[in-house]
């Protein structure tokens, strides 16, 4: 089941802002959530935005060195995994990933390729490209639930 919606331009924070508040409106627990784009491209800032959107008002950490940082809102579970230093299975399993997957976590995964024989399958993929003006946002609904986040974003 694969759904492309069209290309998203987000010239600056204000559009990512703007963008994550939608996308925040639409998420469901259990949901897993894929950031995909090269370095800089943004997985971060959305994931950030995308926190703020939720409500969430203390500091937001990016778990590049703690492969996973958890937050709580309100009665939401979600969880920001970085896996760009992720090294070798071994780590996935000493670290317990596989228990925060669940039907009350939201999960928001940057560079789930590092880990791709562990990663849960995406509900939603978003993918974050670099342009001339900011950057460019795909989103790829891979399951029934990621289908209907998508066609539920308000505009």
């Amino acid at each position: 089941m694969s759904d492309h919606h069209s290309r998203i331009s987000l010239p600056d924070e204000a559009a990512t802002a703007a963008f994550a508040a939608r996308l925040a409106r639409a998420l469901k627990p259990g949901m897993v959530i894929w950031l995909r784009g090269d370095l800089g491209a943004g997985k971060t800032t959305l994931a950030r935005a995308l926190l703020r959107a939720l409500g969430y008002a203390g500091k937001v950490k990016s778990p590049t060195y703690t492969l996973m940082e958890p937050y709580e809102i309100g009665e939401l579970q979600l969880r920001h995994f970085d896996l760009y230093r992720f090294q070798d299975e071994e780590e996935w399993e000493a670290a317990g990933f596989r228990d925060e997957f669940n039907e009350r976590n939201i999960c928001l995964i940057e560079w789930p390729e590092k880990a791709a024989e562990h990663v849960p399958q995406a509900d939603v993929e978003l993918f974050l490209t670099e342009a001339p003006q900011g950057r460019h946002l795909a989103c790829r609904a891979n399951t029934r639930m990621g289908r209907e986040c998508l066609d539920s974003l308000p505009n």
